[in-house]
């Protein structure tokens, strides 16, 4: 069986800081993620999905962490197809607009072009401390199944180059029917690693919970079942904790991913509070049980 590295979608939520999970003498940023080093081998840097990172952060991250850490980073949302605020954006890359978000076609292309170069690179420094795990990137609701939007998948792949990415649906036409097999098939031929999700269901951007590997690197995350999924708030659309009996139940599944890859990231991404970082330490505790 492969590694399995459990970890949580964010260190630095203000819920989390309020809740009691770090202890008093954490006091500072720099403490906090060494904190949290020490409980998990795996984090995932939600921020970066809101505005890209500085490289001067991401070297501190490197610094600040043990030689065998692993950070999964999520990609800038206008890099997946998102709408991003064009304040995110670096200030001499911001489109002269006045819309409240923007979108890639709102860009010049050199200006696309140099938002890539600058995200990329400001990943070097956990590249080059072997600290980096996959970019995530989480395509949108509207991401359908279709030619043009595995093509820009393979694009994605090869700028990032030889930085990993991970691939995470949001529409259910990439699992409909045949269409599992199709997806799971096209990420196997270009050795991309596929990310599954728990999630609630019965919602436009619900995808079923398919565990597989198509590379030989995993990722599996868990969003929660929050019954106010389309909340806008944060804290109540991912303010859900897993009982004993869903772990247990998730546990000889990630045990069997685990068996078709040499490395599985588990993140939790109910980030309410200290949901996150609960359950990982129970997800934790069951899978060296097992």
């Amino acid at each position: 069986m492969g590694e399995i590295r459990v970890g949580t979608a964010s260190w630095t939520d203000k819920t989390l800081l309020a809740s009691g999970w770090y202890p008093g003498t954490a006091n500072t940023a720099e403490k906090r993620l060494a904190y949290y080093a020490r409980q998990f081998p795996l984090v995932e840097v939600d921020a970066t999905y809101y505005a890209p990172p500085a490289e001067q952060t991401a070297r501190l991250w490197a610094q600040r962490t043990p030689a065998d850490f692993t950070f999964n980073v999520k990609a800038f949302s206008l890099l997946t197809g998102h709408p991003s605020k064009p304040t995110a954006l670096p200030v001499d890359l911001r489109p002269d607009t006045e819309k409240k978000n923007i979108y890639p076609n709102d860009l010049a292309p050199q200006v696309y072009e140099d938002l890539w170069s600058r995200f990329l690179s400001a990943l070097d420094p956990l590249a080059d401390a072997g600290k980096l795990g996959v970019i995530l990137f989480q395509f949108p609701p509207w991401f359908t199944i279709r030619k043009s939007n595995k093509q820009y998948i393979l694009e994605v792949a090869a700028r990032c180059k030889p930085m990993r990415v991970a691939v995470e649906f949001r529409h259910r036409s990439w699992f409909d029917g045949d269409n599992a097999a199709e997806t799971l098939g096209f990420l196997r031929e270009h050795d991309l690693p596929f990310v599954a999700v728990d999630m609630p269901q019965g919602y436009k951007s619900s995808v079923p919970p398919v565990v597989a590997a198509t590379s030989d690197l995993a990722v599996v995350r868990f969003h929660g079942h929050s019954d106010k999924w389309t909340s806008h708030d944060i804290q109540e659309k991912f303010g859900y904790l897993y009982s004993d009996t869903e772990l247990a139940d998730w546990a000889p599944r990630l045990r069997q991913l685990a068996g078709e890859a040499d490395q599985t990231h588990v993140l939790f991404n109910n980030c309410a509070g200290d949901n996150a970082q609960r359950n990982a330490a129970d997800m934790m505790r069951l899978l060296e049980q097992g």
